[in-house]
This record gives structure tokens, C-alpha cells and sequence, in this order.
């Protein structure tokens, strides 16, 4: 074996260093596959797979269970590390007010022409400058046709008859639940005023006293089964309930409702924005949309996706034929900024009372 001098074997590594670098220079960059935050089972299973197939991106899902879960995670990395996020409309909202969000290209989205008019003039986001609206509804009353009079009023909830007492849940999230108690006293689903949420507080406080249970993901079930007879809900959820029992129904009590809405929203510390765009205009292609709609029993914004649901479905679940512009006579759930502490302290008084 032939024998290296020390002065040798550093030219040589040095020789092999700058051999490293030059390679690395001239090879081009591999970018970080794009990262896409839903909720588990809100886009087809396979849409990743076809997105990728069709575009030549590299995309990934990362899941989130709660908004809350995933604004966390974005306002500690001020968005890095994530492409596009599934969020709905006032955490969307937030994260515009933070400046994390991208102010959309619309010449890069010409899927966009799809949506319903109505879906370019959301409070939240007129002209959709920094949100995509993504599915869309109301939040109700979802309840057993066979085993209480047909409700009409928040207040057949919050303050239900001796024979339904026991047998009624509420949603669990902050919003919504509050919601509830701000529109059955007339209230904007936005009210920030103290005196008016103390009295939120105080009704939903003596609802608890006859409620099954808060429950934001199996009062449908309990509807089918039995153990609840009348509950709170968003429409979309509703439709699981009705879908396994006609007796299941749902109303929009005459205070009122909230629109809901869901949108994808671009982050601003994305480096792979022609893919994000990419992956948006994807999503609002019409037959990729309406997937949403036949699936997960969602209305969504996109009127040629719409178009193209079949008739039957409509009619086994009559909420999902109301009209955009009826929808929006509701008012949106909105960022209410410095408020939203008020808010979290006001459910945790309501959810500690006895």
C-alpha cells in the first residue's frame, strides 16, 4: 500500500471539497415538497396523488384537528414551513391582520371564475384578496321529526321543554357556542359589548344545566341513536344524521344564523408559490370540487360545481340547495381581535359553572 503524506491528503480532501461544491453549485435546488394543512377527510383521499400526477409538483398533506390547533403552529412560525392551510373564514382572517398570508394573484387562479358571485363578496374578504372560499353553510338546529315538535327558535334549545331537557347537545367550539346564546337574544354573532355578553354568558349557563353534552363531532350519531333528540349543528353534519335516518331534519331558527365558511389560504412565507397556486386552481376545478359537495355533504362555493350535483341529492338533503344569496343574508363569524380573549374566558365560565 502506497503511503500518504499529511500534506498530500489535505490537498487531496481540499481537491474533493471544492469538487463537492462545484457539483452542488451547478446541480439545481431541490425545493421542499409543498405542505398542505386540511382536516382529515376534507378533500378526496386521492387528490394529493392526482395533483402531483397531473402537475409535476411534489405536494404533502399534514393534517389539523381544530383551527386553533393549527393557528398555534402558524403564528409561532410566522407560516414557515407551510404552502397552503385549510382554515375557516375569522382565523383566515387573523392571519391576514398578522400579515401572514399572500395577496392572491388572481391571473394565476383562473379557476376562480367558478365561483358564485355571492363567493366574491364575503364580508371577510371582499374580492377574495388573501381567501379562497372552500365550503360554506349554516349552523342550525338538527333533530328527531319522530321525537320532538318541530323547533323554530334558539331558544327551543336553550331552553327546551321538560320532555326534551336531557336530551340536547351544543357545539363545544368557542364561536359557535356563543353564537347560539348572541343570536338567540338578537344579538351580532360578533357582539363584543360586555354588558350584552354577560348576558350570553348567563342564558348558556342555565342551558348547561340541561344539556347531554357539548359535542362537536358525534351529536349526529346521537341523534340516530336516540340518546339525543334535539342539537345543535352545522348543516353539513346534520346531512351524516340524515343520510342514516329520514326522521333527522334540520332548521334554521328565525333569529337566525351564522355563515360559516371555510377557505384555503396562500402563506406569505411559502417558498413554493406557483405550486401553491397550482394546487388552489386544482382545487376549484369544477369536477374536483364537487367532490366536496357529494362527499362531505358541504355546499361549496363554486357554481359549476354545483351545477353538476346530481338532483337526488338535493333532495335527501333539502339544506344543500339553499341559494348563495340567501346564505349571505346571514353574518359571518369575523375576527373581533383583542375581544377574543373575552370570548375564551366567558366559554370557560360556561363550561366550568355548575
Amino acid at each position: 500500500m502506497t503511503r500518504q503524506s499529511p500534506r498530500s491528503r489535505v490537498i487531496l480532501r481540499n481537491s474533493m471539497l471544492t469538487a463537492a461544491m462545484v457539483a452542488a453549485l451547478a446541480a439545481p435546488a431541490m425545493a421542499d415538497p409543498l405542505t398542505i394543512s386540511n382536516w382529515d377527510g376534507y378533500m378526496a383521499a386521492d387528490a394529493i396523488e392526482k395533483f402531483n400526477s397531473q402537475s409535476g409538483n411534489e405536494a404533502e398533506l399534514v393534517l389539523h384537528a381544530t383551527n386553533e390547533e393549527i393557528m398555534g403552529k402558524l403564528i409561532a412560525s410566522k407560516g414557515v414551513g407551510y404552502d397552503v392551510v385549510f382554515v375557516s373564514s375569522p382565523f383566515a382572517e387573523v392571519l391576514h391582520n398578522l400579515g401572514l398570508t399572500e395577496e392572491l394573484d388572481h391571473s394565476k387562479i383562473p379557476n376562480i371564475a367558478n365561483l358564485y358571485k355571492e363567493a366574491t363578496e364575503l364580508p371577510h374578504d371582499p374580492g377574495n384578496t388573501f381567501s379562497l372560499p372552500y365550503a360554506w353553510g349554516t349552523t342550525g338546529l338538527c333533530y328527531r321529526s319522530d321525537l320532538v315538535d318541530d323547533p323554530s327558535s334558539w331558544n327551543d334549545l336553550l331552553k327546551p321543554s321538560e320532555a326534551v331537557s336531557g336530551k340536547t347537545t351544543m357545539l363545544a367550539t368557542d364561536r359557535w357556542l356563543l353564537a347560539a346564546g348572541q343570536l338567540a337574544l338578537g344579538y351580532s354573532v360578533n357582539e363584543t359589548d360586555a354588558a350584552k355578553m354577560g348576558e350570553v354568558r348567563d342564558l348558556l349557563i342555565e342551558a348547561k344545566k340541561t344539556l347531554l353534552a357539548y359535542d362537536d363531532t358525534t351529536f349526529y350519531a346521537k341523534l340516530v341513536s336516540g340518546e339525543a333528540e334535539l342539537v345543535q349543528a352545522w348543516d353539513g353534519w346534520c346531512n351524516y344524521g340524515i343520510g342514516e335516518n329520514s326522521d333527522i331534519k334540520y332548521v334554521i331558527p328565525s333569529e337566525g344564523s351564522d355563515l360559516w365558511v371555510d377557505t384555503m389560504v396562500i402563506l406569505k412565507a411559502s417558498e413554493n408559490k406557483d405550486a401553491a397556486y397550482a394546487f388552489v386552481n386544482y382545487i376549484l376545478d369544477a369536477d374536483n370540487h364537487r367532490w366536496a359537495a357529494e362527499n362531505i355533504l358541504y355546499k361549496v362555493p363554486n357554481e359549476a360545481a354545483m351545477t353538476g350535483v346530481d338532483a337526488s341529492l338535493i333532495e335527501t338533503y333539502p339544506n344543500m340547495g339553499m341559494k348563495p344569496a340567501d346564505m349571505l343574508k346571514f353574518e359571518q363569524l369575523r375576527d373581533v381581535g383583542a375581544a377574543q380573549r373575552d370570548y375564551s374566558r366567558l366559554v370557560s365560565e360556561i363550561k366550568a359553572a355548575n
